[in-house]
């Protein structure tokens, strides 16, 4: 059965795309922990990050910078934190996170509520800014 993030590529569950090549998909996570958080995730489907082949990795990661590089023109934050956690979805995925200090990367803190017309207002100032 396809991963929630395979039917997000697919188009069969909608989202808030930021970018997609053919090999990666990016776009905002549903619950944020801070506005513009993004996921990365690469279109083949694999549980862990690190089963991916050598170029796969890295390509995912300079993917992943452009992506960051936009989400830091886009909102006001210090850095762009990255994560992998790779327990939540099994499917493969980096977590983009506007940080302004360390404990912003805590995945206990709480989500952020937004409304679809923030999400869509985010996606469209990110997707502006990418070079």
């Amino acid at each position: 059965m396809a991963t929630i993030f395979s039917r997000i590529i697919a188009g069969e569950i909608p989202c808030y795309k930021i970018a997609e090549d053919d090999n990666f998909f990016a776009f905002l996570d549903i619950n944020p922990m801070a506005k513009g958080h993004t996921l990365v995730v690469p279109k083949v489907e694999e549980d862990y990050i690190f089963n991916l082949d050598d170029k796969t990795v890295s390509d995912m990661m300079l993917f992943s910078k452009k992506v960051a590089k936009a989400i830091e023109k886009s909102v006001t934050c210090l850095r762009i934190g990255v994560a992998v956690i790779g327990l939540e979805v099994p499917h493969a995925h980096i977590h983009l996170i506007p940080i302004n200090k360390e404990a912003d990367m805590n995945f206990k803190n709480p989500k952020l509520k937004l409304t679809p017309e923030e999400m869509a207002e985010i996606t469209n100032n990110i997707k502006q800014n990418l070079v």
